[in-house]
């Protein structure tokens, strides 16, 4: 019985601190970890889309920079879209 008793009190214990942690704004750390997902989520479409573009652009005779600048275009839109849903997520 001591054992249940025990468990129990550890337990409320345990439910009361998630439930403050929950009501606490972030701190500085975690919002620098937020901020670098953010731009992680944002950047590496574009980066991709930049290097992609840039290989389909040297496939093609002549000098072109058509998939260059469109899919650094699509890497916009992409990650500001990856943004809005990570940020309705959270």
């Amino acid at each position: 019985m001591r054992d249940r008793h025990t468990l129990l009190e550890k337990t409320r214990r345990d439910i009361r601190r998630l439930v403050k942690k929950e009501n606490q704004p972030a701190g500085w750390l975690g919002m620098l970890f937020y901020g670098g997902t953010l731009g992680l989520l944002f950047v590496t479409p574009m980066v991709l889309g930049a290097y992609l573009g840039r290989w389909l652009d040297t496939l093609a005779a002549g000098y072109s920079v058509r998939w260059t600048v469109s899919l650094i275009v699509l890497g916009i839109v992409t990650g500001g879209y990856n943004v809005f849903r990570f940020i309705q997520r959270h």
